[in-house]
């Protein structure tokens, strides 16, 4: 696989989940920046690339348009089957694909730049109104979630076993975007524990927002 083409943010958490794959993959790809908070995704040139204006966006050799990052990661797991990111077995998977939902489905919808944005100019939310309601959701989701990778036998030093696979790539997403709004991490001790072991590995190090070209 080659020629691949990443649209992207650097402090865009479903960037970074596709980065982490990317990398754990050992894809190299060719990195387009769009800084969200400057509009630069809804510009005319963006959105005859990705109607839907957001990121990321891959653009496969052939032209193809791949989009939402977890479909994206799956694509990448099916075509790269090395390093598996889903375990073989059916209740593992589902399993996996289960802690994943959690924040990306979950948590990241109700807590992304768009939504954020629209708390301010529908309802004059301000800065800590806006911080409130990011920590609020990221806690509803991640009680459970901390719960759930305590009891479970199925959860090793990653959230599935002892290699980092699709719900690490969204944990670790999640963790990074939950210390710009100064969630408290004391409460998630397996979920903190997880994310250390994730951070010590070059994949995730190298997908990290304060490592990319757009990096402010």
């Amino acid at each position: 696989m080659s020629d691949l083409i990443l649209h992207n943010y650097y402090r865009s958490s479903t960037s970074y989940r596709v980065r982490i794959a990317l990398e754990m993959k050992g894809l190299t790809y060719q990195y387009v920046p769009h800084h969200l908070r400057h509009g630069e995704h809804l510009e005319p040139a963006y959105l005859s690339v990705n109607p839907q204006g957001l990121v990321p966006a891959l653009i496969l050799g052939d032209g193809t348009l791949l989009t939402q990052s977890l479909a994206i990661i799956e694509f990448l797991d099916e075509t790269r089957p090395e390093p598996p990111l889903l375990p073989q077995d059916a209740p593992g998977r589902a399993r996996v694909r289960m802690l994943a939902q959690m924040i990306a489905c979950d948590i990241h919808p109700v807590n992304n730049l768009r939504v954020l944005t629209s708390l301010r100019t529908l309802f004059g939310a301000g800065d800590e109104d806006v911080a409130n309601w990011f920590r609020h959701w990221v806690n509803e989701g991640f009680q459970p979630l901390e719960k759930i990778l305590t009891s479970s036998a199925e959860t090793g030093t990653f959230c599935h076993g002892e290699t980092p696979g699709l719900a690490d790539i969204c944990l670790v997403a999640q963790v990074t975007s939950n210390a710009r709004f100064r969630v408290d991490p004391t409460p998630y001790p397996t979920i903190a524990r997880i994310h250390a072991a994730c951070m010590a590995l070059p994949a995730f190090q190298k997908a990290a927002p304060q490592n990319q070209i757009d990096a402010e």
